[in-house]
């Protein structure tokens, strides 16, 4: 063929600083684009005939001395006619009219071709100073072409003396970007874009030392480095559930995520209407971690990567999970690497969701004790979830459960029908089962279910539950020490002087305006309790758990005096003096230490006072 010079078509404006804008931050992205188009190139082949796509493969290799990455593929190739339309008209995409002519009906799964030459192949410039193409068409009687260029613009097309079908691209990488001639640096970019392409992938490292060997007698022969496979054609995730093992979804986990704690389950998605999507959701181990905990789940399309935790398609709460997710069908922009955002994606979305809904709500049902066994794990990621997803907490609602101290696992309405009669409207809570210990058994003795809600998530989430019941809901989440009009009794405290310790109570909390009420608990051996302010103090809570603590209100309490406690009787008998007002004190501060730490002052003086009273108990 005559030698052809021109510069590449552009329909719409000067390519190379379009791409170098939306492809700085991720240079390494080009590699994806030319062996994505490698493989669309098979895909093509195969289309044409299949036996003929049998055993091809992408190869690729690195050559630090010569300073020349290669990507060689045995596809469809090009003739000249066609490197014409899809290198040098870049705004035409090659795969559109290749489908119209070859795409059959009842061949549709394999017509899923990704991308084409046009516009992710020009990405390559971003990294190279020199581009060559070699190819050689699978049609009868095509010459093979020789494209190159430096710099994405002027090109040159001449005779290529490539012999066999296929298409090799030869990126000449310039000094800036040498990081691309590192064997190990493209191992892990087609181990992050490349690790569940269609076809078979190749990496093989040139060295000058390699290129040729000679034995004694023997005539000198070039030697064939090892290459080394880099992805796995057929993904866990592209089979049917009912060909995989408990122990392939586990092996598949630890592979792709590096972990080696196994799963708590997973859930294999395999949709084929209204829109075809493959993946596996994996639910880790949770725990306490929640805070700080990030999950990964990975997006494909067409088994090629696009990007981690796309929030157009992954709702927020689901990213706390583990999990790859393929979707040929993704409306993806230019640069593959981010979605359009339209209802197609919102319906996706919205069907995730409900597969994962679908999955607890039915294991809730049928595998009870299982879930049960799982609820510590996978509490966080549920409640996080019902509060950020309305779909997802009406599907949920009947399947949350609530721990007790004793270990049992009770619905909100299993809560309500076991102590309905002994609370009125409400759901008792610890969140600190230790510290609050003595609060707990004044309602456990009565025979009275106390929640474990010790998690952070929990302090917005007993709010979330109030408000969701509705304005005309009167039921409400109290914590041990908020209330305990369930524990006591309007019978008036007999012989007992209620005026003279209210007083005492208040001079030695050092609060005139403090509530004080004297009624009889059903443990004698609890003197007093803090009652404090269950919304105040949520509001407090909150602002610590977000770190705005300059926002807290001044915490809201009242006292209550048992009056069946011998020592409040006592302290009734006594006149008000100083050895009164010494064991009030540290009556209150005791209560004050079964909520939470005493501050610094508090806590040096509660020392002092305990020693003073020591002593007293010493000269006795």
């Amino acid at each position: 063929m005559n030698p052809i010079q021109g510069n590449v078509s552009i329909d719409a404006q000067n390519i190379m600083p379009i791409i170098k804008k939306w492809l700085y931050s991720d240079k390494d992205i080009f590699i994806r684009e030319v062996i994505s188009n490698a493989c669309d190139a098979i895909t093509k082949l195969r289309m044409v005939d299949y036996r003929l796509a049998e055993g091809c493969s992408v190869r690729v290799e690195v050559d630090k001395a010569a300073k020349v990455l290669r990507v060689i593929d045995d596809g469809v190739g090009m003739t000249q006619e066609e490197v014409e339309k899809n290198i040098n008209q870049v705004a035409f995409s090659g795969a559109k009219s290749f489908l119209e002519e070859y795409a059959k009906d009842e061949d549709k799964e394999n017509s899923g071709i990704i991308g084409h030459f046009g516009l992710g192949f020009y990405s390559v410039f971003m990294i190279a100073d020199k581009v060559t193409i070699d190819t050689l068409s699978f049609r009868e009687g095509a010459q093979a072409v020789r494209w190159e260029s430096e710099d994405g613009m002027a090109f040159t097309m001449t005779a290529s003396d490539r012999t066999t079908r296929g298409t090799t691209i030869t990126l000449y990488v310039n000094d800036a970007e040498e990081e691309f001639l590192n064997y190990w640096r493209v191992h892990e970019v087609l181990d992050r874009y490349c690790s569940f392409m269609a076809y078979p992938i190749y990496l093989k490292e040139i060295k000058d030392e390699d290129v040729k060997v000679s034995g004694e007698g023997e005539e000198e022969q070039t030697e064939e480095k090892a290459e080394t496979p880099i992805n796995d054609a057929a993904p866990l995730y592209v089979k049917a559930p009912q060909d995989c093992t408990d122990e392939d979804y586990k092996a598949f986990y630890r592979k792709v995520f590096h972990e080696y704690e196994d799963p708590l389950f997973w859930i294999h998605l395999n949709v084929d209407y209204p829109f075809k999507l493959k993946g596996i959701l994996y639910f880790p181990k949770l725990k306490e971690q929640f805070g700080g905990i990030e999950g990964q789940i990975k997006l494909y399309s067409g088994q090629v990567f696009v990007a981690d935790n796309i929030k157009e398609v992954i709702p927020e709460f689901l990213m706390l999970l583990k999990g790859v997710i393929d979707c040929a069908d993704f409306p993806l922009n230019v640069s593959r690497s981010f979605l359009q955002n339209d209802g197609y994606v919102r319906r996706i979305s919205s069907h995730i969701t409900k597969k994962v809904a679908d999955k607890l709500t039915g294991m809730f049902k049928t595998e009870r004790e299982a879930y049960e066994g799982f609820w510590p794990d996978i509490h966080p990621f549920i409640k996080y979830g019902v509060m950020r997803d309305e779909k997802f907490a009406e599907r949920m609602k009947d399947c949350l459960l609530f721990k007790t101290t004793e270990g049992k696992m009770l619905t909100l309405e299993e809560y309500k029908r076991a102590n309905g009669e002994k609370l009125e409207n409400k759901m008792v809570y610890t969140s600190d089962a230790a510290r609050q210990d003595a609060a707990i058994r004044l309602f456990t003795e009565r025979g009275i279910d106390v929640a474990v809600m010790e998690h952070a998530i929990d302090v917005n989430f007993v709010s979330y539950m109030e408000y969701s019941a509705g304005a005309e809901s009167k039921f409400r989440f109290c914590r041990v020490d908020a209330e305990l009009d369930s524990l006591t009794s309007d019978e008036a405290a007999e012989n007992i002087d209620s005026e003279m310790l209210t007083g005492l109570i208040r001079e030695a909390a050092g609060k005139d305006d403090l509530e004080v009420n004297v009624k009889p608990l059903a443990n004698e051996a609890i003197p007093l309790m803090l009652i404090e302010d269950e919304q105040t103090r949520r509001f407090n809570d909150m602002g610590r758990l977000y770190g705005r603590s300059e926002f807290s209100m001044p915490a809201k309490y009242s006292v209550v005096l048992n009056a069946r406690s011998k020592t409040i009787r006592k302290l009734a008998e006594r006149e008000k003096d100083e050895r009164s007002l010494l064991l009030t004190r540290q009556l209150v501060d005791l209560a004050e230490l079964s909520r939470q730490p005493l501050e610094a002052e508090k806590m040096t003086e509660f020392i002092r006072r305990s020693m003073e009273i020591v002593e007293m108990a010493a000269q006795l």
